[in-house]
């Protein structure tokens, strides 16, 4: 149930790893499925919603778009349809996704290609300034649009980042044009503009709330499954009925990080192994947070904790700041700005469990000397995070023929989404050896 990214990706693997049975997606949108993270490219205008459509699932495979799940009876094991169809199971897969939060009256939301269609015209108004609000507050302006980005913190993000990465966050939308209201309480509109808790009314032709989403569980409740946030999973990804599993935004893991689109790649992963040769765990998902905005360097990833030693680095005039959590040695968290090679090397320290070296300035302004280029990456390292592009699929494409950007960008998607594996990618084109 469920036709979205992480739905598809289930259906490949499936089938890629061998599953035996006959495998059923019903998607409640009326097209094929796309990569929804890449919405704010469509809306920038630097993709079309066509670059976003993801190829066909494997054949054999019964897809039944336009078809909307109505209810689950768990004893008979089946799913009802708004179209009075019923499709049994021997195992139920709810890839329901997430809704945005009640918009207000008259607000439009960023979730599908057809909200991206309707997007109204003249000044837009961004409420919210998490990552989905910084993306689209940045894309309008790309695409000439006159915006406003309002939200209730200090800065943007304020949620997830240091204060100092807050306020280069904050004067790098600036600088695209993006005007900011920040600490702005929003209690209604009124006449084409927006009313705000301290008095204050800001120029709002077009409303585009981008202020968070919740899971959508309402079929796994009323089916009886255990709901808390998310729906609740184990390591598994079985829900409180051993027939029933979850995955992505509607499900809930200890060790996920909920809203990423890595999460969800990482669920689909696991439980094609499961469902297809009984084998292996979801272990859980390495949080990192990496706004799809052309020419920002920024990126924050980890949880710290209490006790762990901190590591900072401030140079504002240059526009550059990273602060790094450690215990033992080894990687925490980690919150950097404006620093595109310390960018590279601390990801690949967090995505791969490795210890900070001694010299950590020299990590922070990207002169360590034993920096590893692309070619010494491991496999199953992901270049491209917009589109989960690893080095072996990027290595695969390039002995097959694709040894340029282009071909590349085709072949695999790398370099299509906010254009910051760019170089890594380029590098892999001269470095690979090919037949």
């Amino acid at each position: 149930m469920g036709g979205g990214t992480a739905a598809h990706r289930l259906v490949q693997r499936l089938h890629e790893l061998g599953h035996p049975g006959p495998v059923t997606l019903l998607g409640a949108e009326p097209g094929p499925a796309y990569h929804r993270p890449l919405l704010t490219s469509v809306l920038g205008g630097g993709l079309s919603p066509a670059d976003l459509v993801l190829p066909p699932l494997p054949e054999g495979t019964v897809v039944r778009t336009g078809t909307t799940a109505v209810a689950v009876d768990r004893w008979r094991r089946v799913v009802r349809t708004d179209d009075g169809g019923e499709y049994a199971y021997a195992t139920l897969v709810l890839a329901t996704g997430a809704r945005p939060r009640e918009p207000l009256e008259g607000a439009g939301v960023l979730r599908t290609l057809d909200d991206c269609a309707r997007l109204g015209p003249g000044h837009v108004t961004v409420v919210g300034g998490g990552v989905l609000g910084v993306e689209t507050a940045a894309a309008l302006r790309r695409a000439g649009r006159r915006v406003t980005l309002a939200h209730p913190g200090p800065y943007p993000m304020a949620d997830r980042l240091p204060a100092a990465a807050g306020r280069l966050l904050a004067a790098r939308l600036t600088r695209l044009g993006v005007e900011a209201e920040p600490d702005a309480e929003i209690t209604g509109r009124e006449h084409g503009k927006l009313r705000l808790r301290d008095g204050r009314l800001l120029d709002a032709d077009t409303v585009l709330q981008c202020a968070g989403v919740t899971p959508d569980t309402a079929l796994a409740g009323a089916a009886g499954l255990t709901v808390r946030t998310g729906v609740v999973v184990d390591d598994a990804l079985r829900t409180s009925d051993p027939y029933v599993r979850a995955l992505g935004d509607c499900a809930e893991h200890p060790g996920a990080a909920p809203g990423t689109h890595a999460n969800a790649w990482d669920q689909a992963e696991a439980l094609a192994g499961l469902l297809a040769t009984g084998r292996g765990r979801y272990r859980g998902t390495r949080y990192v947070v990496r706004p799809r905005v052309p020419g920002l360097d920024l990126v924050t990833m980890g949880r710290a904790h209490e006790d762990d030693q901190r590591v900072a680095f401030s140079d504002p005039a240059r526009g550059r700041f990273a602060e790094l959590s450690l215990r033992n040695g080894m990687l925490t968290s980690a919150t950097l700005v404006g620093l595109p090679r310390a960018i590279a090397a601390v990801t690949q320290l967090h995505d791969h469990g490795l210890p900070v070296p001694a010299d950590r300035l020299a990590l922070l302004l990207g002169t360590a000397p034993a920096e590893a280029g692309p070619v010494e990456l491991p496999d199953e390292a992901v270049v491209c995070r917009c589109n989960n592009v690893t080095k072996a699929a990027l290595t695969a494409a390039i002995r097959a023929g694709a040894r340029d950007l282009p071909a590349l960008a085709t072949a695999t998607r790398a370099t299509t989404g906010c254009g910051s594996c760019t170089p890594t990618v380029r590098a892999l084109c001269t470095e690979v050896r090919t037949p």
